[in-house]
């Protein structure tokens, strides 16, 4: 064989005489591969997004396998690695990559109904007007309505009209985290932080929930809130809860997110979601039947980013298989769906993280024997989210907590107990770390 590309050519020749592989399947997921390399015993291939390389393993790794068998004489097993910024791989029609997705956000593209107008309506106004319509713009909803794609839409048409403006998109855990990183280097490290969020034009933190009862970043954010203010800077935040409902947010926060315009996204209404179907499937090129729209819209109610979800898998489906699924697989990819849309369970290590990142403290340092207060208290609390939420027997919360005994286990929950029962603020504090967790 002179060259991996002579070799690909025939490994390709061999795939299309399959009757296994439809054209358009081959079209769709085969052309796209790129080889790479022979490894000792594997083949190396990449392909641009990780959808691509999730179907084509669950799909066609065993005759992509076959086929290198057949060329080559020896069998290999097949490695596909995932390059998003590779100029040779090709998506497949209608599945954008994140970036790609997060331009695609716009407002002709938000599917307005009577659970949403109002949201629409104000980030329309902000986006035609930065700060000089509704600041702060609060935007407040259950997860999977759409809070994130007003986000993005606000900023791809703040773009287009304000090229020059300075803009960032964030996250509240991230910021958090940044936070945390820049307090452990050292000073130049934040004033690198406070450049970065208070030298914009356009300020969008996504689930800004995330700060409440982090001492250190919401004392940053509040600064970094008055700093743009005062600048005429425009600044939107995303919630699953008005600033009201977020126990341990410090009062003058609350007070500046109410100060704007507070905005409440609903669960979209039966023509709403069928809407939001069909625009989908046209979007994609996907050959929906009006019944399968109804039966769809009637059997996910509650969550936008679940339907588009559906839409792209039955486009999956349709892209393998050469026709529009069965009533039976929709049933199944519903299933599914919903499955995927679970919270993400809780455990003890998500439980650590979380209690660290409010108290500034280093999860190692709460599974560690260390005794100092910060840490003792975030321990203590920690055990007792542990056992509130999981119900995990004390023997083995102690041995998730660094092989503590039973009775400090016990111990340290009827602490936190006794200062929840005289203690409001530390009580506010607690819910908001479960309410955080439960929300991921």
């Amino acid at each position: 064989m002179e060259s991996m590309k002579e070799m690909w050519n025939n490994v390709l020749a061999y795939l299309q005489q399959s009757n296994d592989i439809s054209r358009v399947a081959y079209n769709v997921w085969i052309s796209c591969i790129e080889p790479r390399s022979i490894e000792e015993d594997a083949v190396v291939v990449s392909v641009h997004t990780d959808f691509q390389r999730k179907i084509i393993r669950e799909h066609y790794a065993d005759r992509i396998k076959e086929a290198f068998s057949a060329v080559l004489g020896l069998p290999l097993e097949l490695k596909i690695i995932c390059e998003q910024e590779d100029a040779g791989a090709q998506k497949p029609a209608g599945v954008p990559s994140l970036a790609e997705e997060e331009e695609e956000y716009t407002f002709g593209n938000f599917v307005v109904g009577p659970s949403n107008k109002f949201p629409h309506a104000a980030s329309l106004a902000v986006a035609s007007n930065p700060s000089g319509a509704y600041n702060p713009l609060f935007i407040y909803g259950n997860s999977g309505l759409g809070k994130t794609h007003l986000l993005f839409a606000i900023r791809n048409e703040i773009r287009k009209t304000h090229p020059t403006f300075k803009m960032l998109y964030t996250k509240g855990e991230t910021m958090t985290n940044e936070l945390i990183e820049a307090l452990q280097k050292g000073p130049a490290q934040i004033q690198e932080f406070r450049a970065k969020y208070r030298q914009v034009d356009v300020l969008l933190v996504d689930d800004i929930q995330f700060i409440s009862g982090k001492t250190s970043t919401q004392e940053e954010f509040f600064h970094t809130f008055d700093t743009l203010y005062q600048a005429k800077k425009q600044i939107v935040l995303t919630s699953d809860r008005p600033p009201k409902e977020m126990a341990a947010l410090e009062e003058r926060l609350r007070s500046r997110f109410e100060s704007g315009l507070l905005a409440d996204i609903q669960p979209p209404d039966l023509e709403t979601r069928i809407a939001i179907i069909r625009r989908k499937a046209e979007q994609i090129g996907l050959p929906i039947d009006e019944k399968d729209v109804a039966y769809i819209a009637e059997q996910l109610k509650s969550n936008i980013r679940q339907l588009e979800g559906l839409v792209k898998k039955l486009w999956a489906y349709y892209q393998i298989e050469g026709t529009m699924p069965s009533r039976l697989t929709i049933q199944s990819a519903i299933c599914d769906v919903r499955n995927d849309d679970q919270p993400v369970p809780i455990t003890v290590d998500r439980v650590i993280n979380e209690v660290a990142r409010t108290f500034n403290v280093d999860p190692e340092d709460i599974r560690s024997s260390k005794r100092s207060g910060e840490v003792s208290n975030a321990r203590q609390i920690a055990q007792y989210i542990v056992r509130t939420v999981t119900n995990q027997p004390m023997k083995k919360i102690g041995e998730d907590f660094g092989s503590r005994d039973h009775s400090t286990v016990v111990y340290a929950i009827q602490r936190v107990e006794e200062r929840i029962a005289r203690d409001p603020a530390y009580k506010a504090r607690i819910q908001d770390i479960i309410k955080n967790l439960s929300e991921k």
